[in-house]
Formats: C-alpha cells, sequence, structure tokens
C-alpha cells in the first residue's frame, strides 16, 4: 500500500532552491491550511484609505471563510470589523463596498454603529445588555495611506517597526489624501502562490513588451550575470540610477533598498529607483500620467518606489500617480489580483490625466501576467510535474517560498 504523503510531510521535504511540490498549488487540503496559517495569522494588504475617505464609506474584504468589513469611523479612524452579526451569525454587508450611516444586518436589523457598537436590536429581555454585543473587531493598522488587517489574536508584533522603517519612504508621496482613479479586479486562474511568484521575478518580462518601454528589465541581475543583449539596457540604467540617487538626496527622500523577505513574520522589501525614458512614470514613454503630482515635488522624474510585503501585496509609487495591488486566494486554482491606480486628490480626470494612459501599461501588464500563472497551473496539474531549479535571478521568488514554508512549519508545530 502506498503511504499517505501530508501535508506536513510535504512541507518538511521542500527542497530549497526548487519550486513546491504539485499538492502545494493544487490540494483543497493546502487551500485550507494557506488560509488558516497564512492569510488568518499575518499582516494582509486590505485596501487603501482613498477607498473609505468619508466616515461611514466601508470596503469588505474576503480571505477564505472570513469576512471582514473596513469602515471610516465618525471620528475618521480606519476600523475594521468580522462581518458577522451578533445576533444569529448572518452576514451583515453584502456589497463590495459602499457607504453607511449605521450597520444595518438585514436579517433581524440589528444595527451597529460605525464604531461597532450595537444601538437597536428590537424585542430584547429586560437584562439584555448592548454592550456585550458588538462586533468582534480585526486589528487594523495604516501604513500612510495602506490598509494592513489581521485577524489573528495576537499579530505579528514586528509590524510596528517595519511601519518605522517604510514610512519615511511612503509619506512624501500624500497617499492617505489621494483618491482613487481606477480599480480593477482581475480573476487569474491559478493558485495564488503562482501569482506572487510570477510577480517576484521579471525572468519572463520579454512576455511584458508595454512594460519594459519604462521598466529597467536588468533588474535582478548581478553584473557578470547581465545578458548580452541586455548589456547596452544595462549600462544606461547605470548612468540613470546615479542621475536618480543624486535627485534622491537633493530632495531627502530615502531610497537605498531594505530587503528582509523571509528572515521575519512580516516579509517585506522597498526601495526606490530609477524607471527607464522620460523617468516620471509607468506610461508609454515615461512621461507623467498625471499633470498633478501627489505632492509637491519639484520635479517628476522621480522613478518609482517599489514596495511590497509578504504574502500578498505589492506597490509602485511615482511621483503623479501610485498603484497598489493585492492578492486575494479565491481557491486552490482562482485568485483575485485587485489594481486600484491613485492619482492626487483634486486631479480632474480629462484635465490632469487621461484614464487610458495611466493604466495602459499595468492593465497589459496584469492581462500577460494572468495567462503566465494559468499555464503555470496547468502545467503543474499534469502527473508530469517535478519540482525544477530556480534561477539566480529568481532570488525573491525563493525568498517568498522560503517565508511561506516557514509559516506552514510554524503553524502544523502549534497544531500538535
Amino acid at each position: 500500500m502506498t503511504p499517505v504523503t501530508t501535508p506536513a510531510d510535504l512541507v518538511s521535504r521542500r527542497a530549497v532552491g526548487q519550486s513546491l511540490e504539485a499538492p502545494f498549488y493544487t490540494g483543497e487540503e493546502f487551500f485550507g491550511l494557506d488560509i488558516e496559517a497564512v492569510f488568518a495569522r499575518h499582516w494582509i494588504f486590505a485596501a487603501t484609505e482613498a477607498e473609505i475617505p468619508e466616515p461611514g464609506d466601508y470596503v469588505t474584504v474576503t480571505l477564505g471563510p472570513y469576512s471582514i468589513i473596513i469602515v471610516r469611523d465618525d471620528d475618521e479612524d480606519v476600523r475594521a470589523f468580522h462581518n458577522v452579526c451578533r445576533h444569529r451569525g448572518a452576514r451583515i454587508l453584502n456589497e463590495d463596498r459602499g457607504s453607511v450611516g449605521n450597520i444595518v444586518c438585514g436579517y433581524h436589523l440589528w444595527t451597529y454603529g460605525v464604531d461597532g457598537t450595537l444601538r437597536h436590536a428590537e424585542s430584547q429581555a429586560p437584562d439584555f445588555d448592548r454592550k456585550c454585543f458588538s462586533l468582534k473587531s480585526v486589528h487594523v493598522r495604516t501604513v500612510a495611506g495602506l490598509v494592513y488587517i489581521c485577524l489573528a489574536q495576537e499579530p505579528p508584533a514586528d509590524f510596528d517597526e517595519i511601519i518605522t522603517r517604510v514610512e519615511p519612504y511612503l509619506a512624501p508621496h500624500n497617499l492617505a489624501r489621494a483618491k482613487v482613479a481606477a480599480q480593477i479586479d482581475l480573476v487569474e486562474h491559478g493558485n495564488w502562490k503562482l501569482t506572487m511568484e510570477n510577480n517576484r521575478e521579471c525572468y519572463h518580462c520579454v512576455g511584458h513588451p508595454e512594460l519594459q518601454q519604462c521598466y529597467f528589465p536588468t533588474y535582478g541581475y548581478a553584473e557578470q550575470d547581465v545578458p548580452a543583449a541586455l548589456r547596452p539596457t544595462y549600462v544606461r540604467f547605470l548612468k540613470t540610477d546615479a542621475d536618480a540617487r543624486t535627485t534622491y538626496e537633493s530632495l531627502g527622500l530615502p531610497y537605498a533598498a531594505i530587503e528582509e523577505l523571509d528572515n521575519r513574520p512580516t516579509g517585506f522589501r522597498i526601495q526606490r529607483e530609477p524607471l527607464d525614458g522620460a523617468g516620471e512614470s509607468y506610461t508609454p514613454d515615461g512621461t507623467a500620467a498625471c499633470k498633478r503630482l501627489l505632492a509637491d515635488f519639484p520635479t517628476a522624474r522621480l522613478g518609482r518606489l517599489s514596495f511590497h510585503t509578504q504574502p500578498n501585496a505589492w506597490f509602485h509609487i511615482m511621483a503623479d500617480h501610485a498603484i497598489t495591488f493585492s492578492a486575494i486566494p479565491l481557491g486552490p486554482d482562482r485568485t483575485l489580483v485587485r489594481t486600484t491606480w491613485l492619482v492626487h486628490a483634486d486631479a480632474v480626470e480629462g484635465v490632469d490625466y487621461d484614464l487610458d494612459t495611466l493604466t495602459k501599461i499595468w492593465k497589459a501588464t496584469n492581462d500577460q501576467d494572468a495567462v503566465f500563472v494559468a499555464r503555470a497551473q496547468r502545467g503543474i496539474s499534469s502527473p508530469a510535474y517535478v519540482p525544477g531549479p530556480y534561477s539566480p535571478t529568481e532570488e525573491q521568488v525563493e525568498a517568498f517560498v522560503n517565508w511561506y514554508v516557514t509559516r506552514l512549519k510554524a503553524h502544523l508545530e502549534r497544531q500538535r
């Protein structure tokens, strides 16, 4: 009889420097494990403050069986709650986003304030104490306009330190006072880890012709490993990078890379670096997509601030606009990729920016990535699949997988 291979067996025999075995990407058991060990225990990027600009504005986020309300309260603070009525457990808010005066359950009309307190519950016993039936809170932190949540009772304690280190990079762009110019949801037909692995390397970037018009494809290469075809681009990058650092230093903008992707509970990376072409933005010629800059910068030629956090988010922030990305598992072979474009709160579409120009590069890139991820999922689902080696340029993929496997090991050990 063939012995049963458990998730713990697969986790323990994972080979460093190689992709994961097929069940990690295809199995229902691993999908449930990923929700409980990763998405229900770590800080997850969930929204931007720009999505909830006014008191009562809310968005809902689904992580496996969990539904979370993120809402701005009457004091303009960002709050988060489980989207579960304290009466008999009904789902309260059923739309992805909206605006409310109070949070009202449509089943028996239990009514909660936007601070989560129960304000009205009809026909209760005389000794019923409304104070005991507030909505269950979810940990929430805002990071220079980015909203993170954590479902764990005790979130990873390193997040405050990370905020202190990354906010000086993010704060100059005023994302907390930006507005949403566009948001696109794309369902990729692949496991969420394939989405993240694909995002964490540019080994495949020849498949992104639009992106390569303004992005240096030499990213991730050590100097001695740059292919001959990319050598002229690499030389141009070195010159552009030196010029960019001079600009950053003159403006007091931090730019040095901080990379701690797999050696801590909240893995992250942040760096400011140049773009190709005009060097201002993600557009076909690299010029700014929005004439109204996010802040009072003396120049739009600031390249990009690249930031990403394990397990599910990455960001590109320029002088003129910012783009946020999140990957949310929908099933073993489906992942929601949400892309949000932010511009200055006073920027006017058709006057300060053209929406097609603003979104062109990343709409094309996301569509192309969805094809790559679907191909990877189909191939991994074949009995012929065996794990293969990562290229040296895929070091961030290895860091992501190592971080992920470390989280699973810790979770499985807690269950013993």
